[in-house]
């Protein structure tokens, strides 16, 4: 799954356009590189986003199309 839809589907960010723009602005990495809004998503990756001040650091845990509101947080790991 591209990396913005995984975004936007596990509800880490709110949109997906919002999500390809963080993308391309260099905000969002994986496993340490900078990656682009169409990188495949694996399970075990580890996503940063820096949100203004914060950087989030969350494990890929499940990799879903489609996903419930309620079961949204089951798709990763926040990390420390």
């Amino acid at each position: 799954m591209r990396l913005d839809k995984y975004l936007k589907v596990s509800r880490l960010i709110k949109r997906r356009t919002v999500a390809n723009e963080a993308c391309d602005a260099g905000r969002v990495s994986v496993n340490g590189k900078p990656a682009r809004a169409s990188y495949d998503v694996k399970v075990g990756d580890v996503l940063e986003i820096a949100l203004g001040e914060r950087v989030l650091r969350a494990r890929v845990t499940d990799v879903a199309e489609v996903v419930r509101k309620e079961s949204a947080g089951t798709l990763y790991e926040i990390l420390p």
